[in-house]
Protein backbone atom coordinates (compact mmCIF):
# COMPACT_ATOMS: atom_id res chain seq x y z
CA UNK A 1 0.00 0.00 0.00
CA UNK A 2 1.42 3.47 -0.79
CA UNK A 3 1.82 5.75 1.71
CA UNK A 4 -0.08 8.75 -0.25
CA UNK A 5 -2.58 8.32 -2.13
CA UNK A 6 -3.67 4.92 -1.54
CA UNK A 7 -6.42 3.60 -3.51
CA UNK A 8 -9.28 1.66 -1.88
CA UNK A 9 -9.59 -2.07 -2.66
CA UNK A 10 -12.53 -2.93 -4.75
CA UNK A 11 -13.90 -4.83 -7.40
CA UNK A 12 -15.17 -4.20 -10.65
CA UNK A 13 -18.84 -4.78 -9.32
CA UNK A 14 -18.68 -2.67 -6.02
CA UNK A 15 -20.64 0.66 -5.52
CA UNK A 16 -20.12 0.94 -1.64
CA UNK A 17 -16.90 -0.12 -0.45
CA UNK A 18 -17.04 -1.48 3.12
CA UNK A 19 -13.46 -1.64 5.06
CA UNK A 20 -13.56 -3.02 8.80
CA UNK A 21 -10.20 -2.20 10.98
CA UNK A 22 -9.41 -3.94 13.64
CA UNK A 23 -5.86 -4.28 15.64
CA UNK A 24 -3.95 -2.24 18.43
CA UNK A 25 -4.21 0.70 16.24
CA UNK A 26 -5.41 2.18 12.94
CA UNK A 27 -3.20 3.05 9.89
CA UNK A 28 -1.52 5.74 11.12
CA UNK A 29 0.29 6.97 7.46
CA UNK A 30 -1.08 10.18 6.00
CA UNK A 31 -2.83 9.60 3.28
CA UNK A 32 -5.85 10.61 0.65
CA UNK A 33 -7.84 9.14 -1.89
CA UNK A 34 -10.98 10.04 -4.01
CA UNK A 35 -13.58 8.16 -2.13
CA UNK A 36 -15.55 10.12 0.58
CA UNK A 37 -15.22 8.17 3.73
CA UNK A 38 -17.87 7.62 6.46
CA UNK A 39 -16.07 6.06 9.81
CA UNK A 40 -17.78 4.74 12.64
CA UNK A 41 -14.67 4.50 15.44
CA UNK A 42 -16.62 1.41 17.45
CA UNK A 43 -13.50 1.09 20.03
CA UNK A 44 -10.85 2.75 20.35
CA UNK A 45 -9.15 6.76 20.90
CA UNK A 46 -6.80 8.89 20.16
CA UNK A 47 -6.03 12.17 17.77
CA UNK A 48 -6.72 12.83 13.96
CA UNK A 49 -5.28 15.18 11.47
CA UNK A 50 -7.32 16.33 8.65
CA UNK A 51 -6.21 19.23 6.97
CA UNK A 52 -4.82 21.89 9.42
CA UNK A 53 -6.66 20.75 12.63
CA UNK A 54 -5.96 18.25 15.41
CA UNK A 55 -8.99 16.63 17.16
CA UNK A 56 -9.43 13.94 19.30
CA UNK A 57 -11.54 10.88 18.64
CA UNK A 58 -12.98 8.27 21.08
CA UNK A 59 -15.83 5.64 20.81
CA UNK A 60 -18.82 5.87 19.03
CA UNK A 61 -17.19 9.07 17.11
CA UNK A 62 -18.31 9.42 13.63
CA UNK A 63 -15.54 10.78 11.14
CA UNK A 64 -16.09 11.58 7.89
CA UNK A 65 -13.65 12.77 5.26
CA UNK A 66 -14.05 14.64 2.09
CA UNK A 67 -12.60 13.71 -1.41
CA UNK A 68 -8.81 13.62 -1.83
CA UNK A 69 -8.21 15.37 2.03
CA UNK A 70 -4.94 14.42 3.50
CA UNK A 71 -6.09 12.60 6.78
CA UNK A 72 -3.93 10.63 9.26
CA UNK A 73 -5.39 8.99 12.83
CA UNK A 74 -3.23 8.46 15.18
CA UNK A 75 -4.16 5.64 17.96
CA UNK A 76 -4.02 6.15 21.65
CA UNK A 77 -2.09 2.37 22.25
CA UNK A 78 -1.70 3.77 26.12
CA UNK A 79 -5.05 3.43 26.55
CA UNK A 80 -5.38 -0.64 26.06
CA UNK A 81 -8.23 -0.21 24.06
CA UNK A 82 -8.60 -1.94 21.24
CA UNK A 83 -9.19 -0.39 17.25
CA UNK A 84 -12.51 -0.80 16.09
CA UNK A 85 -13.53 1.06 12.78
CA UNK A 86 -15.81 0.55 10.66
CA UNK A 87 -15.55 2.36 6.91
CA UNK A 88 -17.39 3.48 3.99
CA UNK A 89 -16.65 4.36 1.02
CA UNK A 90 -17.84 5.97 -2.16
CA UNK A 91 -17.48 9.30 -4.70
CA UNK A 92 -20.63 10.92 -5.84
CA UNK A 93 -20.72 9.22 -9.19
CA UNK A 94 -20.09 5.79 -7.54
CA UNK A 95 -24.18 4.97 -7.85
CA UNK A 96 -24.50 6.59 -11.40
CA UNK A 97 -23.23 10.32 -12.34
CA UNK A 98 -26.69 11.51 -12.05
CA UNK A 99 -27.77 9.86 -8.39
CA UNK A 100 -26.94 12.91 -6.09
CA UNK A 101 -28.56 15.09 -8.60
CA UNK A 102 -32.15 13.88 -8.22
CA UNK A 103 -34.38 16.63 -6.15
CA UNK A 104 -34.37 13.66 -3.61
CA UNK A 105 -30.96 13.73 -3.07
CA UNK A 106 -30.44 17.55 -2.60
CA UNK A 107 -30.23 17.58 1.18
CA UNK A 108 -27.66 14.51 0.53
CA UNK A 109 -25.67 16.21 -1.28
CA UNK A 110 -25.31 19.49 0.52
CA UNK A 111 -24.27 17.70 3.49
CA UNK A 112 -22.09 15.76 1.80
CA UNK A 113 -20.73 19.22 0.17
CA UNK A 114 -20.12 20.78 4.37
CA UNK A 115 -18.28 17.39 4.80
CA UNK A 116 -15.30 18.50 2.04
CA UNK A 117 -12.94 19.64 5.26
CA UNK A 118 -14.26 17.04 7.23
CA UNK A 119 -16.81 16.28 9.95
CA UNK A 120 -16.96 14.33 13.19
CA UNK A 121 -20.65 13.45 14.36
CA UNK A 122 -21.09 13.21 17.97
CA UNK A 123 -24.26 12.12 20.49
CA UNK A 124 -25.54 9.76 17.31
CA UNK A 125 -25.05 6.09 17.55
CA UNK A 126 -25.49 4.09 14.45
CA UNK A 127 -23.20 0.89 15.37
CA UNK A 128 -25.96 -1.43 14.47
CA UNK A 129 -26.42 -0.22 11.07
CA UNK A 130 -22.65 0.16 10.56
CA UNK A 131 -22.58 -3.30 11.89
CA UNK A 132 -25.42 -4.72 9.50
CA UNK A 133 -23.72 -3.21 6.94
CA UNK A 134 -20.80 -5.60 7.16
CA UNK A 135 -22.94 -8.84 7.07
CA UNK A 136 -25.72 -7.86 4.77
CA UNK A 137 -25.64 -8.03 0.48
CA UNK A 138 -25.46 -5.58 -1.78
CA UNK A 139 -29.10 -4.53 -1.85
CA UNK A 140 -29.76 -4.13 2.09
CA UNK A 141 -26.42 -2.92 2.86
CA UNK A 142 -27.46 -0.11 0.19
CA UNK A 143 -30.29 0.38 1.87
CA UNK A 144 -28.76 0.76 5.15
CA UNK A 145 -26.72 3.17 3.81
CA UNK A 146 -28.95 5.39 2.36
CA UNK A 147 -30.72 5.45 6.23
CA UNK A 148 -27.09 6.03 7.21
CA UNK A 149 -26.50 9.38 5.42
CA UNK A 150 -30.03 10.36 6.42
CA UNK A 151 -29.30 9.73 10.26
CA UNK A 152 -26.65 11.83 10.01
CA UNK A 153 -27.65 14.67 8.52
CA UNK A 154 -30.16 14.85 11.57
CA UNK A 155 -27.08 14.85 14.52
CA UNK A 156 -24.58 17.42 15.79
CA UNK A 157 -22.38 18.01 13.53
CA UNK A 158 -18.58 19.73 14.21
CA UNK A 159 -16.83 21.44 11.17
CA UNK A 160 -13.41 19.97 11.47
CA UNK A 161 -10.89 21.86 9.41
CA UNK A 162 -11.01 25.23 8.09
CA UNK A 163 -8.39 25.22 5.53
CA UNK A 164 -7.07 22.29 3.29
CA UNK A 165 -4.51 22.05 0.50
CA UNK A 166 -6.37 21.10 -2.58
CA UNK A 167 -2.97 19.35 -3.87
CA UNK A 168 -2.77 15.67 -5.01
CA UNK A 169 0.47 14.44 -3.28
CA UNK A 170 2.96 12.76 -5.02
CA UNK A 171 4.27 9.79 -3.33
CA UNK A 172 7.68 11.37 -2.40
CA UNK A 173 5.53 14.08 -0.64
CA UNK A 174 3.42 12.14 0.77
CA UNK A 175 6.17 10.28 2.48
CA UNK A 176 7.67 13.76 3.62
CA UNK A 177 4.61 14.91 4.45
CA UNK A 178 3.76 11.61 6.45
CA UNK A 179 7.29 11.62 8.42
CA UNK A 180 6.89 15.20 9.35
CA UNK A 181 3.59 14.06 11.30
CA UNK A 182 4.99 11.39 12.71
CA UNK A 183 7.53 12.68 14.20
CA UNK A 184 4.90 15.71 15.91
CA UNK A 185 2.29 12.47 16.97
CA UNK A 186 5.16 10.25 18.26
CA UNK A 187 7.24 12.70 20.13
CA UNK A 188 4.99 15.90 20.74
CA UNK A 189 5.63 15.34 24.72
CA UNK A 190 9.48 15.84 23.43
CA UNK A 191 11.35 18.87 22.73
CA UNK A 192 11.39 18.83 18.75
CA UNK A 193 13.44 21.59 16.90
CA UNK A 194 13.41 23.15 13.72
CA UNK A 195 16.35 21.85 12.60
CA UNK A 196 15.13 18.24 13.76
CA UNK A 197 11.59 17.74 11.83
CA UNK A 198 13.78 19.73 8.84
CA UNK A 199 16.08 17.24 8.56
CA UNK A 200 13.15 14.38 8.71
CA UNK A 201 11.87 16.29 5.75
CA UNK A 202 15.31 16.53 4.23
CA UNK A 203 14.89 20.70 4.02
CA UNK A 204 16.26 23.31 4.76
CA UNK A 205 14.98 25.13 7.68
CA UNK A 206 13.24 27.94 5.91
CA UNK A 207 12.38 25.97 3.14
CA UNK A 208 10.96 23.56 5.49
CA UNK A 209 8.87 26.47 7.02
CA UNK A 210 7.53 27.77 3.73
CA UNK A 211 6.91 24.36 2.60
CA UNK A 212 4.71 23.26 5.82
CA UNK A 213 2.70 26.63 5.95
CA UNK A 214 1.65 26.28 2.23
CA UNK A 215 0.21 23.23 2.92
CA UNK A 216 -1.06 23.70 6.28
CA UNK A 217 -2.09 27.28 6.48
CA UNK A 218 -0.01 27.43 9.90
CA UNK A 219 3.67 27.16 11.26
CA UNK A 220 4.86 23.82 12.65
CA UNK A 221 5.32 25.29 16.26
CA UNK A 222 1.45 26.47 15.91
CA UNK A 223 0.61 22.64 14.57
CA UNK A 224 2.85 21.15 17.15
CA UNK A 225 1.11 23.52 19.81
CA UNK A 226 -2.07 22.52 18.65
CA UNK A 227 -1.15 18.26 18.74
CA UNK A 228 -0.33 18.90 22.73
CA UNK A 229 -3.24 21.09 23.81
CA UNK A 230 -5.40 17.94 21.93
CA UNK A 231 -3.02 15.16 24.02
CA UNK A 232 -3.53 17.07 27.29
CA UNK A 233 -7.51 17.68 26.35
CA UNK A 234 -7.62 13.73 26.49
CA UNK A 235 -5.81 13.51 30.10
CA UNK A 236 -7.92 16.47 31.42
CA UNK A 237 -11.27 14.92 30.68
CA UNK A 238 -9.69 10.71 31.22
CA UNK A 239 -7.47 11.52 34.52
CA UNK A 240 -8.40 13.06 37.31
CA UNK A 241 -5.47 11.94 39.13
CA UNK A 242 -3.15 13.79 37.82
CA UNK A 243 -2.73 17.87 38.68
CA UNK A 244 -2.75 20.29 35.36
CA UNK A 245 0.70 21.04 35.57
CA UNK A 246 1.95 17.27 35.49
CA UNK A 247 -0.88 16.93 32.06
CA UNK A 248 1.42 20.13 30.96
CA UNK A 249 4.62 18.86 31.61
CA UNK A 250 3.75 14.89 30.05
CA UNK A 251 2.24 16.95 26.89
CA UNK A 252 5.25 19.66 26.24
CA UNK A 253 4.87 22.39 27.69
CA UNK A 254 7.98 23.54 29.85
CA UNK A 255 6.03 25.85 32.56
CA UNK A 256 2.22 26.07 33.76
CA UNK A 257 1.28 29.66 33.19
CA UNK A 258 2.63 28.80 29.20
CA UNK A 259 0.56 26.25 29.21
CA UNK A 260 -2.47 27.72 30.21
CA UNK A 261 -2.46 30.63 27.86
CA UNK A 262 -2.20 28.51 24.61
CA UNK A 263 -4.90 26.27 26.08
CA UNK A 264 -7.32 29.30 26.68
CA UNK A 265 -5.87 30.47 23.08
CA UNK A 266 -7.13 27.36 21.49
CA UNK A 267 -9.97 26.12 24.01
CA UNK A 268 -11.23 29.74 25.16
CA UNK A 269 -11.33 28.11 28.36
CA UNK A 270 -8.61 27.38 30.92
CA UNK A 271 -7.96 23.91 31.62
CA UNK A 272 -9.51 23.81 34.93
CA UNK A 273 -12.63 24.75 33.19
CA UNK A 274 -12.58 22.74 30.79
CA UNK A 275 -12.08 19.82 32.86
CA UNK A 276 -14.82 21.47 35.26
CA UNK A 277 -16.72 21.26 32.02
CA UNK A 278 -16.05 17.59 31.08
CA UNK A 279 -16.89 15.98 34.44
CA UNK A 280 -20.33 17.18 34.21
Amino acid sequence: MKVLPFKIPKSSTDTLIIEEDKGEMFYDKLHQHEEIQLSYIISGKGTFIVGDTIKNYETNDILIFGSNVPHVLNSDVESNVSSHMISLFFSLDSFGEEFFNLPEFQKVKAFLSKAQLGLKLKNINLKEKFEAITKEGKLKRFLLFLEVLENMMESEVETIASFSSKKIYTDNEGKRMSAIFDLALNNYHKDITLEDVSDVATMTPNAFCRYFKQRTNKTFVQFLTEIRIEKSCNLLSKNNELSIAEIAYQCGFKNISNYNRKFKGTKDVTPTEYRRRMSL
